[in-house]
């Protein structure tokens, strides 16, 4: 069980409505959600921070910075629910839903572009800081605008996945399970 027991129905307005945006119709509230919702602060800048909307990376790209953050932070839970909501829709095969756990950037099943943002994580993650290699093969592919979102992106699921991992949020019984040699 969680350490924060979630927050059930009938929420507050303001959550109420925002769960109503994200969630999809007959999808209920995720744990995560419900349990940041016992802070309504929280919920609601967490909710403003969350950079799912129009975005100067694609959905595919976004994806990766999400799934790979997360895999590389052991956060079973938010990488679980990002497969399963999203991964089909950006066109991720087999392979790279298993490489975004456990395979090195530079992997054959990803494009050079993909690779650079697998690196940036890479980098971000384990040393908190983006190499001059990593920022060279940024630059060939990404303008600013798109760089600048995925080191938010990379810092944002960071803070979301140290928060289901404080928690110990139960895995959602829908959600992808990490190939057998993921990290934990």
């Amino acid at each position: 069980m969680t350490r924060v027991a979630p927050a059930e129905p009938p929420y507050e307005p303001a959550i109420a409505d925002a769960l109503a945006r994200v969630m999809p119709p007959g999808v209920p509230p995720l744990v995560l959600f419900r349990a940041m919702a016992k802070s309504p602060r929280v919920f609601a800048k967490l909710f403003a921070g969350g950079l799912l909307d129009k975005s100067p990376l694609d959905l595919r790209q976004r994806e990766i910075v999400i799934d790979r953050t997360t895999a590389r932070l052991g956060c079973e839970y938010e990488w679980g629910v990002h497969i399963a909501f999203f991964a089909d829709k950006a066109g991720f095969t087999p392979e790279q839903v298993a490489a975004t756990v456990g395979s090195e950037s530079d992997a054959a099943c990803w494009s050079a572009d993909e690779q650079a943002l697998i690196a940036l994580v890479d980098d971000l993650v384990d040393r908190r800081s983006i190499g001059d290699a990593t920022w060279a093969k940024l630059a060939a592919h990404f303008e600013e605008p798109a760089l600048l979102e995925a080191i938010a992106l990379v810092g944002y699921y960071h803070t979301i996945s140290f928060l289901c991992r404080g928690l110990d949020l139960p895995l959602e019984s829908y959600a992808a399970r990490f190939p057998a040699a993921a990290p934990g």
